[in-house]
C-alpha cells in the first residue's frame, strides 16, 4: 500500500496528546523561545483554508526551534468574550457560555486535525472567571494609579493623595483630564466625594463623558472597526455619534514611550509608520482667539503658528460646546440638521472622507489675534473634537482641506510662505493649496523674510511674550473607551456609593457575570446586567452595569500562557523572567493599531509597576497575508432554468451565479450534486461542452456569501494533514495576499508520496541502505539544508518547500535510499510535515519523537564544487566542453586538454601556435 496519511496522522496526533510531546516547563538549562499566534476568536461558523496560515507558518518555526535546542513556548486559548455570541443569544435565548463552548470545541478539533505543537495544558479562554479575574485585577491596578509626568511612570494614587495634602495640586505635572488648580487647604476642605471626583480626573482608569458610536439597535457602544458606512457590520443597523458617560484608559499618558520604544521592536518599517500616525505626535502651539462681541476665547493648537497671519476663518468640531453657545438664530435649525447627519458617522469614517467637504456657518466671529481681522466661525466634521482642543485656525493657502474648504464656501486665502526664487500669485487662480513645509514668510508683518523653521521659533516667542499661548506637543492617539454596554463581557470589579466608582477588594476576585432572564436592556434603558438579581454589594452598594470591550481579555493573554495556572498572581517572577515576552509574534495587519497599541500600553503599565521584566511585549511581529478564496459561477440564461457552460456563455444573455466551490472540481462542476444543492435547481437543464460543464471563476475574499469557502476538514480528508501545511506554505511569501486554488494541492499531495517512495521500495516496504552516501547525494542533502535553513529564518517559507521538491527529485534521480542522506532529511522535514515524518522516523529505527532530534548541520565541504565544465576553443571558437578538476595548474590544464581525443580532432595536422589557460574557466588553442 502507498503513502497512508490517513492512518499515520491519526496514529500520530493521539501519539502526541497521549505523551503531551508540547509540553514545556521551565527548564534554565535551555535558551527560552516564545512563539505566539494572535489570539483567535471562536466564531460558530469554524475554519476555513485562510485561518491556519499563520499558524502554520509559527508552527513550522517552533518546530524548527525547539529541533535547535530552544525550549520553545507555543501556546493556544481563545479570545472568547465577543458580540455574535451576544446577539445569537438574544436571537434564540441560548446562553452565549453555551453558544462559545460548543465553537471552541469545533476549533479545537480542527486545529488538531492540522497537527500543530501547541502546549494545550496551557489553554484558556477569556471568559473563564479563572481568567478574567486578572483582567479585574489589571483594571483595579490602573484605578489605583496615576501617571507622573516627571517620573514618567505610573505610580500609586496614595502618593498623588500625599502631594495634595503638602502642596495641592500647583506642583502635580499629571497625565489628566482638566482639573483646577486648588492648594493643600483646599484640598482639605473639600468632601470626600469631591475628593473623589478630583482624583478621577487622574486616575488611569476612569469615567468621563465622551462621544461615542451608539448603536440604539444593539444597545451598546461599538468600536470604530465595528461600525462602516453609518451602520454597525454586525446586523447594519444605524450607528450615531453621542456623548456618554463611560470607563476609559488613559492610554495617552504613555503617548511618548508607545512612540519612542517602537525603535527598538523587530517590526516591519510599514508597520511601524502606521503606529507612528496613529500616536500621531505633533509639536507647535496652542493660541487664543477672542470672539467678536463677548468674553468668550477659542483655544486652538496648530503645529504651523507661522501661518496664522494666514487664518482667515475658524472651524470647530461639531461636537464642541461652543457650537450651541456661538450659533446664532437664524442659523440654529440648518446647524442641528448638520449636526445630526455628522452623528451617523464615525470618526474614522469622518478622517476618511476628508475630499468631501460639508461644514455649516455659526454666524459668530473671531478675531485673529495678529491681523486684529474679523474671521468667520464655521462648524465642520473634518474637525474632529478628540484631537488637539476641537478648534482650529483654518489656513486655506497651505492646507489641502482648509483651501477645499475655503473654495466650497467662498472664504478668503492668503498666501504666508513663498519658496525662495518665486513670486507670489494671486490664490483666486489656485487649484489646490501651496506646499509650506520650507521657503521664506510672506504677508506675516512681525515674521516676514525668515525661513519657516526660524518664523516658527519667533513667533512661538511672540505668542507667549503676549499672553496669547504657549508652546505645545500634541498626541493624536486617544484614551480608550473601555465600557460596552452588554452582557457577554468582563464584568467591571467597581461599586458605586454616592455615584462615586470604588474598586473592589483584589481578595474578592473574581467578581462573575451573573445571570440575566434577557441579554436585552432593561425597560429602563440599562444594559443587561441592569436585569441581574442583586447585582450589588453585600452592602448593598450597586456595581457596574457596562461591562469590558473585547480587547480587555487580549490585551496581556501572552503573559498568563506563561502561567496559567496560578491563582496567585497574573504570572509568578520566576516565570515572568524566565520567558520574558514574546519571541515571534504572527497575526493579520487588522490588529495594527487597535490590539497592539493596547497590549503594549498595558505591558508599560505593568513594567511600571514591577510586575513583568520587559518594557514591550512581542519582540519580532510578522502580519501574514489574507488567503483569498477562488469563486466559481454558472451561468443561467435568463428567463430560465437552463445553465451554459463558460465557453459558450456569450452566445446567450446570462446571470453569473457564484457556486459552491465544494462542487466544483478543476472548474468543472459536478451536476448532480448542483441539482442537490439548491431546492430550485432540481430540475436545472445544461448545454454542455465536450460533454462536461465548465465554470467560471474569479478571486475574491472568502466568505459564505461567495460560496467559496474551502473547510480546512475537507482538505485534511482528502489529502491530508501534512499536505494542507506545505500547500498553504508554497502558495506565495507569508506577508502577501494570495488566491487559494484546490486544482493545484495536487502537487504537493504527489510530492509527499514521492518523499515516501525514497524510504519504500515498489512494494511499499521499508527499504533503507546503510551504505555510504556518494558525493552526489551529500551534495544535494547540505545544498538543502543550506537552503531551508536559510529559508526558515528568513520567513521564506514558500521557497523553503521548492526546495524540498528540487532535493526530491534529485535523490530520485539518483536512486538514493542512503540512511545517511535520509535520516537527517527527515528530521529537515518535520516542521513543515510533522506526521509523515514523526512515522518514518520512527520506521528508520529510533525510539523517541522527531521533534526532539537535532537539526541537520551543515557542511559546506560537501556543496563546493571538484570539478567545472570548462569550454574549449579554438581561434576564439567553442568547439566542446571537458570536466576538469578544480584548481589545477595552467600547465596541468594545457597537458589535459592537448591529450584530449576531441582536441587531436579539432587541431587534425596543425601544431598549436599558443594555448591560453583563464584558470576555471576557458581555453583557447590558438591554430595558424
Amino acid at each position: 500500500m502507498d503513502y497512508n496519511f490517513k492512518d499515520i496522522e491519526q496514529k500520530w496526533q493521539d501519539y502526541w496528546r497521549k505523551n503531551k510531546t508540547y509540553k514545556v516547563d521551565i527548564d534554565k538549562n535551555k535558551p527560552k523561545y516564545y512563539v505566539l499566534d494572535m489570539f483567535p476568536y471562536p466564531s460558530g461558523a469554524g475554519l476555513h483554508v485562510g485561518h491556519p496560515l499563520g499558524y502554520i507558518a509559527s508552527d513550522i518555526y517552533s518546530r524548527y526551534k525547539r529541533l535547535n535546542g530552544f525550549n520553545v513556548l507555543h501556546p493556544m486559548g481563545y479570545d472568547a468574550f465577543g458580540l455574535p455570541a451576544e446577539q445569537y443569544a438574544i436571537q434564540t435565548g441560548q446562553h452565549p457560555a453555551i453558544t462559545t463552548d460548543k465553537n471552541i470545541k469545533r476549533y479545537r478539533e480542527q486545529l488538531d486535525k492540522i497537527g500543530f505543537s501547541y502546549d494545550w495544558d496551557r489553554e484558556f479562554r477569556t471568559c473563564d472567571p479563572k481568567y478574567y479575574k486578572w483582567t479585574q485585577w489589571a483594571f483595579i491596578k490602573m484605578f489605583k494609579h496615576w501617571y507622573n509626568n516627571k517620573t514618567q511612570k505610573a505610580e500609586p494614587i496614595e502618593n498623588l493623595i500625599a502631594e495634595f495634602e503638602r502642596n495641592g495640586n500647583l506642583e502635580v505635572d499629571a497625565a489628566c483630564s482638566e482639573v483646577k488648580k486648588f492648594t493643600a487647604a483646599e484640598w482639605k476642605a473639600m468632601s470626600e466625594k469631591e475628593q473623589q471626583e478630583v482624583l478621577l480626573a487622574y486616575r488611569l482608569a476612569y469615567l468621563a463623558d465622551v462621544m461615542v458610536n451608539w448603536c440604539p439597535a444593539l444597545g451598546t457602544v461599538l468600536a470604530n472597526d465595528e461600525v462602516k458606512e453609518g451602520v454597525s457590520i454586525r446586523g447594519g443597523h444605524p450607528v450615531e455619534q453621542r456623548k456618554m458617560r463611560q470607563w476609559c484608559l488613559r492610554i495617552s499618558a504613555y503617548a511618548e514611550r508607545l512612540l519612542n520604544d517602537l525603535e527598538e521592536l523587530d517590526w516591519t518599517d510599514s508597520l511601524k509608520e502606521i503606529q507612528r500616525n496613529w500616536i500621531g505626535k505633533s509639536e507647535g502651539a496652542e493660541v487664543w482667539f477672542r470672539v467678536e462681541g463677548s468674553e468668550r476665547k477659542i483655544l486652538i493648537f496648530t503645529t504651523r503658528p507661522d501661518t496664522i497671519y494666514g487664518a482667515t476663518f475658524m472651524v470647530l468640531a461639531p461636537e464642541s460646546e461652543l457650537v450651541d453657545e456661538l450659533t446664532t438664530p437664524e442659523y440654529a435649525e440648518k446647524m442641528e440638521q448638520y449636526r445630526q447627519e455628522v452623528k451617523r458617522k464615525t470618526e474614522r469614517e469622518r478622517m476618511a472622507e476628508a475630499r468631501k467637504v460639508t461644514g455649516q456657518f455659526t454666524g459668530s466671529y473671531a478675531i485673529n489675534p495678529f491681523t486684529n481681522e474679523r474671521i468667520p466661525i464655521w462648524v465642520s466634521e473634518y474637525v474632529l473634537a478628540g484631537y488637539g482642543t476641537g478648534a482650529i485656525m483654518a489656513v486655506p493657502a497651505h492646507d489641502s482641506r482648509d483651501f477645499a474648504f475655503a473654495k466650497t464656501f467662498g472664504l478668503p486665502i492668503i498666501q504666508t510662505v513663498i519658496r525662495p526664487g518665486e513670486q507670489p500669485t494671486n490664490p483666486d487662480s489656485w487649484t489646490e493649496s501651496y506646499d509650506s513645509k520650507e521657503g521664506v514668510v510672506i504677508n506675516s508683518p512681525l515674521i516676514n523674510g525668515l525661513e519657516v523653521k526660524e518664523a516658527i521659533s519667533k513667533i512661538c516667542e511672540v505668542i507667549e511674550s503676549r499672553g496669547l499661548g504657549k508652546r505645545k506637543i500634541n498626541y493624536r492617539l486617544r484614551d480608550a473607551i473601555f465600557s460596552r454596554q452588554r452582557y457577554w463581557g468582563e464584568p467591571f470589579p467597581i461599586y458605586y456609593k454616592d455615584g462615586i466608582p470604588y474598586p473592589l477588594d483584589e481578595d474578592k476576585l473574581p467578581l462573575e457575570l451573573p445571570e440575566v432572564d434577557a441579554y436585552l436592556p432593561t425597560e429602563k434603558g440599562e444594559p443587561p446586567l441592569g436585569r441581574a438579581k442583586n447585582w450589588h454589594t453585600p452592602e448593598g452598594y450597586p456595581y457596574e452595569l457596562s461591562t469590558m470591550p473585547g480587547f480587555a481579555g487580549s490585551s496581556a493573554y501572552y503573559l498568563r500562557y506563561m502561567d496559567p495556572h496560578n491563582d496567585n498572581a497574573l504570572v509568578s517572577p520566576e516565570a515572568n523572567q524566565y520567558w520574558e515576552n514574546v519571541d515571534l509574534y504572527i497575526g493579520g495587519t487588522e490588529h495594527a493599531v487597535g490590539h497592539l497599541i493596547y497590549s503594549r500600553y498595558w505591558n508599560k503599565f505593568l513594567y511600571d509597576l514591577g510586575y513583568v521584566c520587559k518594557n514591550e511585549p512581542f519582540k519580532k511581529l510578522i502580519n501574514q497575508g489574507m488567503i483569498q478564496g477562488r469563486s466559481n459561477f454558472v451561468y443561467r440564461i435568463k428567463g430560465t432554468n437552463t445553465f451554459v457552460s463558460y465557453n459558450l456563455k456569450d452566445n446567450y444573455d446570462v446571470t453569473p451565479i457564484h457556486v459552491d466551490v465544494n462542487i466544483v472540481s478543476n472548474d468543472i462542476l459536478d451536476i448532480d450534486a448542483f441539482r442537490k444543492w439548491r431546492p430550485e435547481f432540481e430540475n436545472a437543464e445544461f448545454i454542455l461542452e465536450d460533454g462536461k460543464y465548465v465554470c467560471g471563476w474569479a478571486i475574491e475574499k472568502m466568505s459564505k456569501s461567495m460560496w467559496n469557502v474551502v473547510n480546512p476538514d475537507t482538505i485534511v480528508e482528502n489529502y491530508g494533514a501534512d499536505t494542507l501545511r506545505i500547500y498553504e506554505m508554497f502558495l506565495g511569501p507569508i506577508e502577501q495576499s494570495k488566491p487559494w486554488d484546490t486544482n493545484g494541492i495536487d502537487g504537493v499531495h504527489k510530492f509527499l508520496r514521492k518523499f515516501w517512495r525514497l524510504f519504500h521500495n515498489s512494494n511499499n516496504e521499508f527499504e533503507v541502505s546503510n551504505d555510504e552516501p556518494s558525493d552526489k547525494e551529500l551534495k544535494v542533502l547540505h545544498k538543502t539544508i543550506k537552503k531551508v535553513t536559510e529559508d526558515i529564518e528568513k520567513f521564506s517559507f514558500n521557497t523553503g518547500v521548492s526546495a524540498f521538491m528540487i532535493c526530491v527529485n534529485e535523490l530520485t534521480d539518483l536512486k538514493c535510499n542512503k540512511r545517511a542522506i535520509l535520516e537527517p532529511l527527515t528530521v529537515l522535514i518535520a516542521p513543515y510535515a510533522p506526521h509523515i515524518a514523526e512515522e518514518l522516523w520512527h520506521q528508520l529505527g529510533h525510539e523517541n519523537s522527531v521533534t526532539i532530534a537535532s537539526w541537520p548541520e551543515f557542511n559546506e565541504k560537501y556543496i563546493k564544487e571538484s570539478t567545472f565544465t570548462c569550454p574549449i576553443s579554438f581561434n576564439g571558437k567553442t568547439r566542446f566542453t571537458l570536466e576538469l578538476p578544480i584548481n589545477l595548474k595552467p600547465n596541468e590544464v594545457e597537458e589535459l586538454v592537448l591529450a584530449d581525443e576531441n582536441t587531436k580532432k579539432y587541431l587534425g595536422d596543425k601544431k598549436p601556435v599558443k594555448v591560453i589557460v583563464v584558470p576555471n574557466k576557458i581555453v583557447n588553442i590558438v591554430v595558424k
